[in-house]
């Protein structure tokens, strides 16, 4: 069951940064799904058009999933997220909490990447 929520993570997360925002959600969100976004009401349309409207606006946004870790429930994915191709992006976290192969809650962090930096190691 780990490795099917490992995918399942990482297609809900690629489908929605390529504008399939209600497909994603079906296929993947279970019932009673909460997220914990700061920007947003905590509920699944809230969420749902905040990443519909994100889509529109940045229709070329892509991701590049650098790991995958889960345990129990929960999976956590860490990737670069590009809103715009010559940007240098972000790096992000999200934790889902998956119940009966769907998920049902959801934590994101992020930290835009800097030009320069003092660290050798980098982001990822």
């Amino acid at each position: 069951m780990l490795n099917k929520n490992k995918d399942a993570a990482v297609s809900f997360l690629e489908m929605a940064s390529t504008g399939k925002v209600d497909e994603a959600y079906s296929k993947f969100v279970g019932d009673g799904f909460k997220h914990h976004n700061p920007y947003f009401e905590g509920s699944a349309e809230a969420l749902r058009a905040a990443m519909k409207e994100n889509a529109i606006q940045n229709p070329r946004k892509a991701i590049d999933v650098k790991r995958v870790i889960a345990e129990g429930e929960f999976v956590m994915v860490h990737f670069l997220v590009k809103h715009k191709l010559d940007e240098l992006g972000a790096a992000v976290m999200q934790i889902f909490r998956f119940e009966n192969g769907k998920i049902v809650e959801m934590w994101d962090l992020g930290q835009e990447i800097p030009e320069e930096t003092p660290n050798q190691h980098g982001m990822f």
